[in-house]
């Protein structure tokens, strides 16, 4: 057998990235950067109000209560820059840019009348606590060229908003990429069909797709082959004419009679037994093309956790995503579990969040159902005695 990691590192080795394209940065969230985003403009682009009230002169309103006279009003967008004399004021909203000559906006709560004397002179009550009081200067977020997020982030709606705030309307990003998914086996027939003696619906191609979904993939195949003939490779055909960068087929890979995968993929891929459960047996090579072939267990419990393992993994890679893992964390094991000196266990969890300062990560029910609640998998290395109920481990989150 082999380790975990070493089959892992085989796949990210041959997940060379996808090209770039450019797209518009409203178009963008979800996709991986591939060039750092540098600001266009200074943000603030102008000295501006941060609160609603009146720019003066600091120097005017030393001391309290002090009466100005109101000479402009000053809306956000405004392009006025009205002078300020002695004891003169612009009524400001936030956003709008301060005139030059004032040195502090003194918010309208701590006038006589607030907003509602419009242009009459105002009576200040409070005086601001220092020059520049309630003024953003220009720049102080990001100043033009500063770098606004690096290569290799999948961009998020703060992301895409912070990189439009710098001026930035275009983005390199990588493409998204294409997965087909193929289930073996000639027991399967279609979800909600007729079965006779022998047969079970087919679900792992749906489960398998979904996930490839979820993690940003785009499908261009999903179908299903018998035991016998050359399906897989007739399937690779098929996949890579629909432009596919990952084939995933599921079924056929272990040590029985009619392992399709197995024994029609030989010449591409290559069949290993890794020391993880559940999962053990996987397969993994590429085409002459570059098409990346999984071949992942039947059950679909070892086929969601490989995917979870190698294929999502790859995914991320493809896209340059400097980020291929999970996020983790350590959580109480409630009820313990047997160890296993010789495999890494990954067992799906819900968390049980009641105390948010110590979560409770409570093995599901086995089969699909209990994948279906988990809210991640505990990583439990081999290790010969048993873990002890209650004690911390780590749990991948999902």
């Amino acid at each position: 057998m082999i380790d975990v990691a070493e089959h892992l590192a085989a796949v990210l080795e041959a997940a060379r990235p996808l090209p770039a394209e450019s797209h518009d940065v409203a178009a963008a969230r979800g996709r991986v950067l591939r060039h750092p985003v540098r600001a266009a403009v200074d943000v603030p682009a102008f000295d501006s109000s941060a609160m609603d009230g009146f720019a003066l002169r600091f120097a005017d309103v030393t001391a309290v209560p002090a009466t100005f006279r109101v000479v402009a009003d000053l809306p956000a967008g405004t392009d006025l820059d009205p002078t300020l004399d002695t004891a003169e004021a612009a009524r400001i909203m936030t956003g709008a840019p301060v005139p030059t000559d004032a040195t502090a906006v003194v918010p309208f709560e701590d006038t006589e009348r607030g907003l509602a004397g419009g242009l009459d002179p105002v009576t200040v009550v409070a005086a601001p606590r220092a020059p520049g009081a309630h003024i953003r200067r220009r720049g102080s977020d990001v100043s033009a060229g500063d770098l606004v997020v690096d290569a290799g982030v999948r961009l998020t709606a703060a992301w895409i908003g912070a990189i439009a705030a710098s001026g930035v309307g275009t983005v390199s990003v990588s493409r998204t990429a294409r997965v087909a998914v193929v289930s073996t086996g000639s027991e399967l027939v279609s979800p909600g069909a007729p079965m006779r003696r022998g047969q079970i619906p087919e679900s792992n191609s749906v489960l398998l797709a979904g996930l490839a979904e979820e993690s940003g993939a785009e499908i261009v195949l999903r179908t299903s082959v018998p035991d016998e003939g050359d399906g897989p490779r007739r399937a690779i055909a098929a996949a890579e004419e629909a432009g596919a960068d990952v084939v995933v087929f599921s079924g056929g890979v272990s040590a029985g009679a009619y392992e399709v995968v197995k024994n029609t993929l030989g010449d591409l891929m290559r069949f290993d037994r890794v020391r993880m459960q559940p999962g053990k047996p996987q397969g993994f090579g590429v085409t002459p093309r570059g098409t990346l072939l999984f071949g992942l267990p039947g059950n679909p419990v070892s086929a969601a956790v490989s995917f979870e393992l190698f294929v999502r993994p790859a995914l991320r890679a493809l896209e340059g995503d400097a980020e291929v893992g999970r996020t983790s964390t350590r959580v109480a094991l409630a009820g313990g579990w047997r160890a296993r000196p010789e495999k890494t266990q990954y067992v799906p969890v819900s968390l049980d969040r009641t105390d948010p300062a110590a979560w409770v990560a409570r093995p599901t029910e086995r089969g699909p159902r209990g994948l279906g609640a988990a809210d991640g998998l505990a990583v439990l290395p081999p290790r010969e005695s048993d873990v002890a109920p209650d004690e911390l481990v780590t749990v991948a989150l999902w």
